[in-house]
Order: structure tokens, then sequence, then C-alpha cells
């Protein structure tokens, strides 16, 4: 290690290089390399952290670029995990990095997370959120979890026990996934690209706090910043006891209402039904959104757009539904089955383009 690179914080009065070796020795996953995970990645990186996992299977967009500040044009279709690993080994050498190029799921996260002490959950989607949580409650590892909206963020640490013993989670705030659809996510509703850059720094700050020990973390905490007053609070956050005790084994699929107003299917299963008769392909991303896809295979009705479309009548019997990742198309899986009820066979693209880039850029 060359203690130049980390002169100015090694020489910080109740910090020094006992604090430097603890991050040395750290291993902290940080789970989706976008808005959130960028500036994380840059400043954990940049201090020393020893071991670092960068997980996210998607590619680079035009529209990332004016806030996934680790990224250029020249990186456009490329994935995001691999380049943010490139950057930041050309950044600082010190640290070890692992790139897990895949998106999390019930099935790899426990594989995924089994090498790491400290767990930053930098995604933009619910299912996400709340399968991060439990997976954290169960194999208790340390969370540190941040969202942005519009022009306010949250930040909070959870699984980590105060002075008190009493560590809690996200369950404790949010019990209850929310409708899909309900909450709009940034391609929907915006992002000033400096929000998820001050959230991202702030979670990194929080995360090397908790290794090192100094300072007060957010433990049993959750911080509120609207950046257009700069008004920040705490919220205090207390053990529920109406959510499942998740030591015992519950998890995330068991507090998941049953569906049975759509179906998912991968991609290979979209184009089967694509050559039969009477199938309707809706791409529901808006309009600036890329990849761009044929309009003679995918119908695109924009999701600002849906409630106008569901007063039309739609004369095919199968309708599948595709969105960017697979959590809008499910929103307007939903709306159309409330609709039509069970006289059509509704599907969603499970993962959505993301997952399924290959194909829809050779096609």
């Amino acid at each position: 290690m060359d203690t130049e690179r980390y002169q100015r914080q090694l020489i910080l009065s109740g910090f020094g290089p006992e604090a430097q070796q603890l991050l040395l020795k750290a291993r902290v996953l940080v789970i989706g390399a976008g808005g959130l995970g960028c500036p994380a990645l840059q400043y954990l990186a940049a201090a020393g952290v020893g071991y670092i996992g960068i997980a996210d299977d998607d590619t680079i967009e035009l529209s990332n670029l004016h806030r996934q500040v680790l990224y250029g044009t020249a990186d456009i279709g490329l994935f995001k995990a691999e380049i943010a690993g490139k950057r930041l080994q050309e950044m600082n050498p010190d640290p070890q990095y692992t790139i897990h190029l895949l998106r999390i799921s019930a099935q790899n996260i426990a594989e995924v997370f089994r090498d790491y002490d400290i767990i930053f959950d930098g995604t933009d989607n619910f299912d996400s959120r709340y399968l991060i949580n439990d997976t954290c409650v169960q194999l208790h590892k340390s969370l540190v979890f941040a969202a942005v909206s519009g022009f306010e963020g949250q930040l909070a640490v959870f699984n980590v026990p105060d002075a008190n013993g009493i560590k809690t989670s996200y369950r404790d705030i949010f019990p209850v996934p929310p409708a899909y659809g309900e909450i709009p996510n940034c391609a929907e509703n915006g992002i000033l690209g400096v929000l998820p850059g001050i959230m991202g720094t702030m979670a990194a700050g929080e995360i090397i706090k908790l290794i090192t020990g100094r300072g007060k973390p957010l433990i049993n905490k959750l911080l509120h910043y609207n950046l257009l007053s700069q008004e920040q609070y705490e919220m205090n956050i207390s053990p529920s006891q109406d959510h499942p005790s998740l030591e015992k084994g519950a998890n995330f699929m068991d507090t998941l209402p049953l569906n049975n107003s759509y179906i998912e299917i991968d991609v290979e299963r979209m184009m089967s039904l694509h050559e039969e008769q009477s199938t309707l392909i809706i791409d529901v991303r808006e309009k600036h959104e890329f990849p761009r896809l044929n309009t003679e295979t995918y119908k695109q009705i924009p999701m600002s757009a849906f409630d106008d479309f569901l007063s039309s009548e739609i004369t095919q019997n199968n309708i599948v539904i595709l969105c960017q990742h697979g959590i809008r198309s499910v929103a307007a899986a939903e709306a159309l089955h409330q609709k039509y009820g069970d006289t059509k066979t509704i599907y969603s693209l499970k993962g959505g383009i993301a997952k399924w880039r290959k194909h829809f850029l050779t096609t």
C-alpha cells in the first residue's frame, strides 16, 4: 500500500493508520453500478477499501451519462460493471475488484453475498430492495441503503445493532412492497444527475464509518434529503412486529401476493408468440429510451400514455408487454388484466430489454 495516496486521511485526527488498515481489510459489495453506485464506488476505491465487488448486468446508455459519471460516450453499449471495474483500477490499483456480471436474484444472491461484510444497495426497484434486505437479515450482513426520487433522497444503515443491541431492517419502515407501478422510477419520473451523486457519496461515507468505527453511522435511522431546499432530517426506526420473522426463514417471495393476472416469459417464448396469430407486443418505455425497437413488431405505448390507450379495444387474444427492466411491464399487464380479465392471455417479458439486450440489438 502506497501511504502517500492516503496521506490526507492518514493525518486526520482520530483516523490514522489503524483506520486505514481496517479499510484495507474490508469487503464491500456494491449492487448497482448506476447513479448511486458510481459515486459510492469511486470514493470507496479512492479511500482504499481492500475488496470491492460490483454487481450489475446492465449496459451503458446515453441517457445514463448525466448521472453515472464513471462512463463516457465511447462506453455506450458496454457492461457497466466491467467499465466501472476498469476505471476504478485505473484510479486506484490497490483494492481487489471483483465483477459480478449478473442481476441479483433469489437463485444467486446467497452465493454472491458470501464473501462480503457490508452490502450497499444502489438498485432502483423494489424487487431487488426487498430481496437484498431479507438476505442481509438472514446472512447477518450489514446493509447500507440509498434511494432517490425526483429532487429527494433517502439513506439508512440496516441490520447493524446499536448500543443497546437493537437492529432494524428495510421492512421496519416499509413492511409490504408497493404495488407494481405504484411508485415511478427515474425513467418515468426523471432525476437531476447531481442528486444520486450526493446520495451515493453520502452512502460511501456511511460505509467508511461502519468499517472504521469512526463517527455515528445512521444505524436505525433514515435520513431524508431535499436537494432544492438543502433541508435534511432524520427519522428514528424501531423494530416492527408486523412483518415476518426473517431470521426464521421467511423471505421476500413469501410476502408477495399470488399473481394470476399475467405470465412472465423469456425472449424465446415472446418470439414464438409473435409468430402465432392474434398476438400484440407492446413496448411501454418512454420515447426517449434506448435501444429503439422496430415499431412494426413492437407497438410503442409509453406508460405516460397507457391510461389513454386502455380506453381503446385490443382485438388480439395474446398481449405481451415489455419495458427496460421488466418492472413497468408488470404494472401495464396488471392494468390490462383489470380491463379484460381472463378473456385475454397477458404476458410480461421477465427482466425486460436489459436482460435480453443482445436479442434486441440483433433484431
